[in-house]
């Protein structure tokens, strides 16, 4: 059966369509072609299906046996293919047009990563060249992305935002000269980084970012994306690692959070799995990061005596060297004092 290729706009038919009639009109069997024609008959079934390319030396066999010039069949094939290519691209861009919708477009203009844009086709061309493809749903393979994240909630709307902001944070980190992936010394750095939630971000962003580089890390900070839950992802690009972190609710307490979490997903081994990061990975990485910034056996003896008034927060804070919003924060999820309490003690970051 030959393979027309069709589109909303366009109807490519083969070469072997017109072989075929030709073949009814003679009253011609493939096989008896297959002979003059000094073919396999494997090869005239491709030909007449549509399945290989009609070449020059083919068209001028297709001279000598049909008595058509060689120039229509060249022609003909070349039509073919141009039709083909145009359907075909038709049908591509029409996919990504519906697949575009769902991709947050404004606010990635508003944050400057794509060009403001009304026309359908030209948004889909931005799209593509943001994300290095040439249909928008290979960005879905996982051999372009495996991504360790720590998001809130699971939703299709959340899954682009988190994609393209992967894809930015992709792009960015490419600007970043790392060392040679090194996962003992980033552990060993561990009680360093810590040290650093009692800093500004004017303080502590470049010192952050050089340790991470010489473990081979390259963190980018970006915006958050409206819808995408989103806290921070990790993942390998070429020969580096790269971490991405949102201040998403700019609490200094929940940036911390992220960041081990993150630090978690790399030093387990997390990123890169062709399975993608379990419930039981994220579960383990929340547990890492809440305990390498409050110690369990400290929170506890904390927590048993009971007193959880401003003096003695901000007290325990100092002892186990943390900001004391962390410590507010931990308390407040875990229900031990209301969330409206002691607010003023969290830092507010603003990472540009």
């Amino acid at each position: 059966m030959c393979i027309v290729v069709k589109s909303r706009t366009i109807i490519a038919t083969p070469p072997g369509v017109t072989i075929k009639e030709q073949l009814n009109d003679r009253g011609m069997s493939q096989r008896e072609f297959a002979v003059r024609m000094g073919l396999t008959e494997k090869h005239i079934s491709h030909l007449i299906n549509g399945d290989v390319r009609l070449t020059t030396d083919v068209a001028n066999r297709l001279e000598m046996v049909l008595g058509i010039p060689a120039s229509f069949w060249n022609k003909l094939e070349a039509v073919y293919q141009e039709k083909k290519f145009k359907a075909e691209q038709e049908n591509m861009m029409d996919e990504d047009i519906e697949f575009a919708k769902k991709m947050p477009y404004k606010e990635m203009a508003r944050n400057g990563w794509v060009k403001e844009e009304i026309n359908k086709v030209e948004k889909v061309i931005n799209l593509r060249k943001f994300f290095e493809v040439v249909n928008l749903r290979s960005i879905y393979n996982p051999v372009i992305n495996s991504i360790a994240c720590r998001k809130l909630a699971e939703t299709e709307r959340s899954d682009y935002a988190l994609i393209a902001w992967a894809q930015k944070a992709k792009l960015e980190a490419r600007k970043i000269n790392v060392k040679v992936i090194n996962i003992e010394k980033l552990k060993s750095s561990l009680n360093n980084i810590r040290a650093m939630t009692r800093k500004l971000p004017e303080e502590f962003c470049p010192e952050l970012r050089e340790i991470l580089s010489d473990c081979g890390i390259a963190i980018v900070f970006l915006p958050h994306i409206g819808g995408s839950f989103l806290h921070g992802a990790t993942f390998y690009d070429g020969k580096k690692i790269v971490m991405g972190l949102t201040v998403r609710g700019k609490d200094a307490d929940k940036f911390w959070f992220s960041l081990f979490h993150e630090i978690a997903h790399i030093i387990n081994g997390d990123i890169g799995k062709s399975e993608g990061i379990s419930e039981c990975d994220e579960v383990k990485a929340d547990i890492f990061s809440k305990n390498i910034l409050i110690p369990e056996d400290e929170y506890k003896k904390y927590i048993q005596i009971g007193s959880f008034s401003r003096d003695s927060i901000v007290k325990f804070s100092n002892e186990i060297g943390i900001d004391s919003g962390i410590v507010v924060g931990r308390l407040q999820k875990d229900n031990f004092i209301q969330y409206n309490w002691y607010n003023d003690l969290k830092c507010k970051y603003q990472i540009l």
